[in-house]
């Protein structure tokens, strides 16, 4: 089956493709767990809208987070520069007698990544979770003095 006929992304397709090449090597099962890490982690990135506002002084990233506690939310920062916000939201549990008539809201894992610029001040990274929006503030550094000339006195031989 070709993903680009049925109208898909072409990442998708990719994706498809490394999954179908893993269906067909199933002694690989490194390639086969880094496929479904990738397909998962794809799948929580494009579901998980974000704003990205720039003020003078920070970045800041906005993130609605309906229903989530402190504890189910995760920001970090991986490799130097790159920004992570991701969680998990659970299903609630059934109460005997109860069934769901329609089951809408997303559940699962989410999960975003933002490279940061150089002059992101990586030290006073605020997050601030209210009304089930989530603020990641990032201040920028200040930009760099400007290096004066440095006169040598020209000495008489």
């Amino acid at each position: 089956m070709d993903l680009r006929v049925m109208g898909f992304d072409p990442l998708l397709n990719t994706l498809y493709h490394i999954l179908d090449d893993d269906n067909h090597s199933a002694n690989d099962t490194n390639k086969s767990t880094q496929a479904r890490t990738y397909v998962r982690d794809a799948k929580a990135m494009a579901s998980t809208p974000a704003d990205v506002k720039e003020y003078p002084n920070s970045f800041v990233f906005v993130v609605d987070m309906p229903g989530l506690k402190s504890g189910d939310i995760k920001v970090q920062v991986e490799e130097d520069n790159v920004l992570v916000i991701c969680g998990e939201r659970q299903r609630e549990e059934e109460k005997e007698g109860v069934k769901y008539v329609r089951m809408e809201r997303r559940v699962g894992k989410f999960m975003r990544k933002f490279v940061l610029p150089e002059n992101a001040n990586l030290e006073t990274i605020k997050a601030v979770c209210q009304d089930g929006v989530l603020s990641v503030t990032v201040d920028k550094l200040p930009p760099p003095e400007p290096k004066k000339p440095k006169t040598i006195e020209v000495k008489i031989a």
